[in-house]
């Protein structure tokens, strides 16, 4: 369960931050993608909250 968790946070930031290089926000307006700490951190947490949803 945790290896599990720890791979869904690992492949969710590294798709936020992929999210944040490639699509990103041109203006700064943009509170997900116009920051790539913060679009890691949301990647991470989207990881492990779909990671513990399987059983």
């Amino acid at each position: 369960m945790i290896l599990r968790i720890l791979l869904g946070a690992a492949v969710g930031a590294i798709l936020g931050f992929g999210w944040y290089k490639l699509v990103g926000c041109s203006t700064g307006a943009c509170p997900l993608t116009s920051h790539p700490v913060i679009s890691t951190l949301y990647g991470m947490v989207v990881g492990v909250l779909i990671a513990a949803s399987f059983h």
